[in-house]
């Protein structure tokens, strides 16, 4: 049986971002990123709120969060 943290840090969301475009901050990221549209961010429980800070430092917004395993279902 898990632990509660560990369960907890092995959860994944998937984060639906709109307006982000490719700039010198996003150059150093592993995927390229087109302004139209929207981008789908995979992210650990652990780092959800760092992840919402550097999105919004980005200009970019945050339309919806879900768990993975509920994202994969649709």
């Amino acid at each position: 049986m898990q632990s509660l943290s560990s369960a907890q840090e092995n959860r994944l969301f998937v984060y639906e971002v709109v307006g982000l475009s490719q700039n010198d901050k996003t150059d150093n990221l592993d995927y390229s990123i087109r302004k139209s549209g929207s981008v789908f961010l995979t992210v650990p429980y652990s780092r959800m709120n760092q992840e919402m800070r550097r999105i919004t430092r980005l200009g970019a917004r945050i339309v919806s969060i879900k768990p993975l395993n509920a994202a994969a279902a649709e």
